[in-house]
Formats: C-alpha cells, structure tokens, sequence
C-alpha cells in the first residue's frame, strides 16, 4: 500500500506517547527539506510514561521491522508512514502520527 515516506521531522510516538526520534536519518535524500528515514535507523524513544509497576516500560528505543518494497536509498528501504516498528523492552508499536504528504511510496 502507498504512503507518505517518513523523514527527520516526523512525529512518530510510541504507544504510550513518548516522543520517538531516528538516531541515523539518511543524509543523501531530503524531502519537504528534512533527511529521510530508512530500515536500517534505529530510533530513541524520550518522556514514554510506561513505567513500573504499571508496566514493563518504559519504551526506550525501537526499531522498524517493515519498510517500502520498491525504494531504496543508499541500498536500504525507506520508512513509509505505515510501516510496522517495535519498542523495547515493551514490545508496543511506533505509531507515525505525521509526516510530509508531497513524497509518496510503494
């Protein structure tokens, strides 16, 4: 399914809302102005409220787990806003919230 790619200025939350940032966006292709993200970025997760004893949190990284099938930059798959990411330790998903909408991706 297509979807907007997902880059440095995005706001991705984790799904308690803490505040999820790619530690290696892709320095070689800007859209809307901001560096893309691909597969191969892991993310840092900051002010995730999931703590104990409440739970087992709180969300500290994630890592996407899908990405586009077709685009490619520097030999890794782009971040599209529907792809499917995990956080540890808890497990949850990454939720893009918003993004650019002017480049789009299979």
């Amino acid at each position: 399914m297509p979807g907007p790619l997902l880059h440095l200025g995005a706001t991705v939350l984790c799904s308690h809302a803490g505040q999820a940032q790619p530690t290696a966006p892709n320095p070689r292709v800007l859209v809307s102005g901001q560096l893309i993200v691909t597969l191969a970025s892991p993310y840092v997760i900051a002010g995730c409220p999931f703590v104990p004893p409440g739970g087992n949190g709180p969300c500290v990284t994630a890592q996407f787990v899908t990405s586009s099938l077709r685009i490619l930059s520097n030999g890794q798959p782009v971040l599209l806003m529907d792809s499917q990411a995990i956080c540890a330790p808890t497990g949850t998903p990454l939720i893009p919230v918003v993004t650019q909408m002017r480049v789009i991706g299979l």
